[in-house]
């Protein structure tokens, strides 16, 4: 069952590991119980785990908190970790997030980001999101001013609808995207895969584990605190909730078949998926990384990888019926 994955090109001379570590869930936000100095250590548990691809944005936390920690804990080992950050979406002052693609505060957010990591340069610098106002064309055009002057080496694309990702592309080269991607939600392997597989763009996944539910720690009898927004999501609540458990109940006789935990044989399979290049992995915690960071050095058998496909497959069969 061992033998380290190989990293995985991103752009051109970079490669990361096909686990990365999610910075979204230090930013505490919608994590409860974050502290900084668990922030901390879990960041450079994933860096001895050997994970070397760090995501953030300058939206994670209201004040930066998630790129300031990162900066923080990787001032003395720059040269082992790839950076991502994104740009374009802040917080108004009440809280609700405002989507800005304007070249102006892509510019501004992409300085501030730089002050905050404490860095002279981020290895790649995603788009976060379209607003609707700004023509794409724009918003790339300024990324790839940003590229030129040195703030970034590569250029990214994160949440964009396929056409919008088309005319991104047509103006300024991606080297990567990112988008959601798991055992249950598929729906970037219609177009998107197949499209960025053609032209050798890196496929970014994030919500791997659904938001922790296909971790395997969320069982039939857990009690959630009212403030976790995942009862926000269908996927938490009856009757998916139900499926989702028996989902979970054949993935355990699987992993255990492989000895591998539940959260080990879902990233497993996930990173082994034709074109994606890494799945982030969020963290609050040290343990919790290592956790997922072991798949770096497991495989897993044919046999389990086709079971894992047949029971998500019973599982979305479900939703397809009502």
């Amino acid at each position: 069952m061992r033998g380290a994955l190989p990293r995985r090109p991103l752009g051109t001379g970079l490669a990361v590991s096909p686990v990365g570590l999610g910075l979204w869930p230090i930013a505490g936000m919608t994590t409860l119980g974050t502290t900084d100095g668990d922030s901390l250590a879990t960041i450079r548990a994933a860096i001895d785990a050997g994970i070397n691809f760090f995501d953030t944005a300058w939206c994670y936390g209201t004040d930066g908190i998630s790129e300031r920690l990162l900066g923080q804990a990787i001032c003395d080992r720059r040269d082992q970790v790839v950076i991502a950050t994104k740009c374009g979406i802040h917080w108004a002052a009440e809280g609700s997030r405002i989507n800005d693609a304007s070249p102006a505060r892509l510019r501004a957010e992409s300085a501030e980001s730089l002050q905050r990591l404490g860095v002279d340069f981020v290895d790649l610098l995603y788009l976060h999101s379209a607003d609707g106002r700004t023509p794409v064309a724009e918003s790339a055009g300024e990324l790839g001013r940003l590229r030129e002057e040195g703030r970034c080496h590569l250029v990214g694309a994160s949440n964009l609808s396929f056409a919008d990702l088309q005319q991104f592309h047509a103006t300024c080269p991606l080297a990567a995207v990112q988008y959601r991607y798991n055992l249950l939600q598929r729906e970037l392997g219609d177009e998107i895969i197949p499209w960025c597989r053609e032209r050798e763009i890196a496929v970014v996944i994030y919500w791997p584990l659904m938001k922790g539910l296909l971790a395997g720690k969320l069982r039939r009898d857990w009690q959630f605190d009212p403030a976790d927004r995942r009862l926000e999501y269908p996927m938490f609540r009856p009757p998916e909730w139900d499926w989702n458990q028996d989902l979970l109940d054949e993935l355990e006789t699987i992993a255990h078949s492989e000895r591998v935990t539940i959260a080990q044989l879902v990233v497993g399979w996930t990173i082994r998926q034709p074109g994606i290049t890494s799945a982030l992995c969020g963290a609050k915690r040290p343990g919790q990384i290592r956790e997922t960071a072991a798949v770096l050095n497991q495989s897993l058998s044919p046999t389990a990888l086709g079971a894992i496909e047949a029971a998500a497959v019973r599982r979305l069969l479900r939703t397809a019926e009502g």
